[in-house]
């Protein structure tokens, strides 16, 4: 049994290894949710949980609905924090961005008008460094609701930050993110973003964190969706549309 588990662990090593190394072709994806089935070629269900029909569309005919309910891939309390549940649609191990070269990502989430304001933590997107045995394991990059705000927050093994704060009332309509990010442990990282075609965020320095706090892969994966506190809410929803990323060449992203 010992033999059999060595040479599965041996094999989904070098399955990763093979997976990554294929990606050395510049990444250009885009998805508008218009089937009925989610493409196992863009998408990782690792962490989701299908929702319900999306009654809101902002391009087509159609939309992703993520619900987390109580009990959602459950993950127990430990020494980073409280116990947590979430439904987050993670992008293909294929796709994952290396250290090194321009991204850009655009999405348009709806936070529906009845969704609840509380000061529970809940991450709506994310940007995570893939390593093995990472400690703490917290996003590089995350988009934030709580208090009824919308919050980004940047944290690497030197400090976090708070990128942006809104003080408006994002419910019931939709908001269009784009995303310039370059990983890096250094200075030259960057990150710049806008919601709604207006600047929020214009970052300069390392926008991931530097070995020996894991055992870097030099990857970061994109997770969207509902990530909060295991306190017993009730099921919560929010939608996801025309979702882009593309890999922006050495004379710089359009």
């Amino acid at each position: 049994m010992k033999r059999l588990l060595r040479v599965a662990g041996i094999a989904l090593a070098l399955g990763l290894v093979f997976v990554l190394g294929l990606r050395e072709i510049p990444i250009h994806v885009y998805d508008g949710f218009e089937s009925r089935h989610l493409s196992s070629f863009r998408w990782s269900g690792y962490r989701f949980v299908r929702g319900a029909v999306a009654p809101v569309v902002r391009s087509g005919r159609r939309a992703l609905a993520i619900t987390v309910h109580k009990g959602d891939r459950y993950e127990a309390a430990s020494e980073e924090g409280a116990a947590t549940e979430r439904d987050e649609l993670m992008e293909s191990l294929w796709l994952l961005s290396h250290l090194g070269p321009t991204y850009v990502y655009s999405f348009s989430l709806y936070i529906p008008q009845d969704f609840p304001q509380t000061s529970e933590r809940l991450v709506i997107a994310q940007w995570k460094q893939l390593c093995w045995r990472c400690h703490p394991d917290n996003p590089v990059l995350a988009i934030r609701y709580d208090h009824g705000l919308l919050r980004i927050t940047r944290r690497d093994d030197r400090h976090s930050q708070e990128l942006y704060r809104g003080n408006e009332d994002v419910r019931g309509r939709w908001l269009d993110f784009r995303f310039v990010i370059r990983f890096d442990f250094t200075e030259q990282g960057s990150i710049n973003a806008t919601l709604d075609g207006r600047t929020i965020v214009q970052y300069r320095g390392p926008t991931v964190y530097r070995p020996p706090r894991g055992h870097s892969l030099h990857r970061v994966y994109f997770k969207t969706g509902l990530y909060r506190d295991a306190l017993g809410e009730p099921p919560w929803t929010i939608y996801m549309d025309e979702y882009r990323k593309d890999q922006c060449p050495e004379t710089g992203c359009q």
